[in-house]
């Protein structure tokens, strides 16, 4: 199969994120795992601080890279000789979005194709913004969050 983006803001990674990295880097000859770095949002974490934790949690998955990028998707993509796009879904709210946004991008560029992989059911209930209220709050993470970016979710909160 063709090189692949699957794109995010990914602040922070969840496990959801990972199961879809880990699921799709086993069908594909390569993923990049692109993290936009979008100057109308605020962040918790730095687009460089997002991408570090994706190398970290990807660094056993030989055939995934982790850049970042600015602007329009399908300009990366056709940087990158990327054709197709992998956006997660976890319900019906998010198709109506991705799907809208997949319509978007063909329209921009007609050779881009978007596939959408549903997450697990582990983790149809995780999102970034769910991890940062219930860290943000106290709450424990673990199980929603790889173990390995763990500590650097939460020390985010007590700075």
């Amino acid at each position: 199969m063709k090189k692949t983006i699957y794109p995010g803001s990914f602040d922070p990674v969840t496990n959801g994120h990972y199961d879809i990295i880990k699921r799709v880097s086993q069908v594909v000859d390569h993923l990049t795992v692109a993290v936009l770095d979008n100057p109308r949002k605020t962040e918790l974490f730095t687009f460089e601080e997002r991408t570090e934790m994706l190398k970290i949690v990807t660094r056993d998955l030989p055939n995934v890279e982790v850049d970042y990028f600015k602007g329009l998707l399908v300009e990366y993509a056709a940087q990158k000789d990327v054709r197709i796009i992998i956006k997660g879904l976890r319900a019906i709210s998010d198709f109506e979005f991705e799907f809208q946004m997949a319509l978007v991008n063909q329209k921009l560029d007609p050779q881009i194709e978007t596939m959408f992989m549903m997450t697990s059911n582990n983790y149809a209930h995780l999102s970034s913004s769910i991890v940062k209220e219930v860290a943000g709050l106290g709450g424990d993470i673990c199980g929603m969050v790889p173990e390995e970016v763990h500590d650097l979710i939460v020390n985010k909160f007590n700075t």
